[in-house]
């Protein structure tokens, strides 16, 4: 079973419908009820209301959603551009982004422990990472610097324990929360972060747990040749190199 947050619509919407039609059961959250309601309903999942910055709302979630072996952390948003000048604004965004991941890994990484298997995959950004534009969110890149830092270190001490966590890039992929953007931009076909979800999920790529991944620059088949040379020179992470 995989539990998809952020579920009703853009990418959460897409990973849901691709890890439906893979076989799983996928359970939709989100604080949109007719969203994720629909999409439920016709991949014939089930919905679940509520805030991934409640920790009450997180933790009801663990206790009705049943034994999950797959969590997808999508739930985000962007915040205002001007966001500096308002400090409400500004961490706001690190509540719903960073602490809204943080209580999902710490309310369904447990069980997933206590069988000895399961599968984390954590939705980042580029953000994290590409050079500083003019006029640009204060507080969504380094929300999102901090998933990738923190996934790779939860995905360290977890690993030992048979549950893989994953950070991923989805791209630049057209949903709602983009559409103030121009037209004239390298998007990212919608399907490549569904399809490299679903590939992690299968356990192939257990290997690269902690490791960043764009969905479209790291598609599968590529990421199957490049297995061990991703380790063996510390590839797809995200370092400071002096």
């Amino acid at each position: 079973m995989a539990l998809v947050t952020g579920g009703g619509r853009g990418i959460g919407e897409n990973i849901a419908r691709e890890l439906a039609a893979a076989g799983m059961q996928v359970t939709v959250t989100g604080r949109t009820r007719d969203q994720i309601e629909a999409v439920a309903a016709e991949i014939g999942g089930r919905a679940l209301v509520g805030d991934v910055s409640k920790r009450e709302d997180v933790e009801r979630w663990a206790a009705e959603a049943g034994e999950i072996d797959l969590l997808v952390c999508n739930a985000g948003i962007a915040g205002p551009d001007d966001d500096f000048a308002d400090p409400d604004a500004w961490w706001h965004t690190f509540e719903v982004n960073v602490l809204g991941v943080y209580h999902c890994c710490r309310a369904f990484a447990p069980p997933m422990i206590e069988r000895g298997s399961g599968r984390i995959v954590n939705v980042a950004s580029g953000a994290a990472y590409l050079p500083a534009r003019e006029d640009q969110s204060t507080a969504y890149g380094p929300s999102k610097a901090a998933v990738h830092r923190f996934s790779e270190i939860l995905a360290a001490d977890l690993a030992p324990q048979n549950v893989y966590v994953f950070s991923i890039s989805p791209g630049l992929v057209r949903t709602e929360m983009t559409s103030r953007f121009g037209e004239d931009l390298p998007w990212t076909p919608p399907e490549c972060a569904p399809q490299l979800v679903r590939a992690l999920a299968s356990g192939e790529f257990d290997s690269l747990a902690g490791r960043y991944l764009h969905a479209e620059h790291d598609p599968p088949e590529q990421l199957r040749q490049r297995l061990e040379q991703i380790a063996a020179d510390d590839l797809n992470a995200i370092r400071l190199r002096r």
